[in-house]
């Protein structure tokens, strides 16, 4: 070999020997990234872990505040007693109602509509007076619902009492 090819392929072998070793840095650099990656990616699973079980939690401790909420409000009979108020179709609604959990309260207001619609059929009855008879039991219905807003037991004027005690088995 001439002098021109040696230092030809000497050249070359230093070349494939910088390429080899560029490589290799090359290579060492992409496997410490991947690795850096690869934590990085562990820790931010970890963290979404975290994350989405302190959301669990407090999507449990919601629900659970939730359900005694509601339960609250039905328990106490207020809404039983206002939904008495709301025509005919409310008073069957706020018996079944009352019903399932049956309260004191819910069962006061509904003896109270009951025989306050009772008394504006009967008044209704009455020819001629019909209108001025319907302001009694209109009257009636007002105070008694505002009693049941107010969350106190008032009697209606007049037959309140007796409805209580005429209707007691609801």
């Amino acid at each position: 070999m001439s002098d021109d090819n040696k230092n030809l392929s000497d050249d070359l072998d230093d070349m494939i020997g910088d390429a080899k070793d560029g490589a290799k840095r090359t290579g060492e650099k992409i496997s410490s990234s991947a690795k850096e990656f690869s934590e990085n990616a562990k820790e931010f699973a970890s963290d979404a872990k975290e994350k989405a079980s302190e959301f669990a939690d407090d999507a449990k401790a919601s629900a659970k505040e939730f359900t005694s909420d509601a339960k609250d409000v039905f328990s106490d009979g207020k809404n039983v007693a206002i939904i008495a108020h709301i025509t005919l179709i409310g008073w069957i609604i706020a018996i079944v109602m009352n019903s399932s959990n049956k309260t004191e309260f819910g069962s006061f207001y509904v003896r109270q509509v009951l025989g306050i619609m009772l008394l504006g059929l009967v008044c209704s009855i009455i020819p001629v007076v019909n209108f001025f008879a319907w302001i009694l039991p209109l009257i009636m219905w007002i105070m008694s619902l505002i009693g049941a807003l107010s969350g106190e037991k008032k009697p209606v004027f007049l037959l309140g009492n007796q409805f209580q005690e005429w209707f007691k088995g609801i």
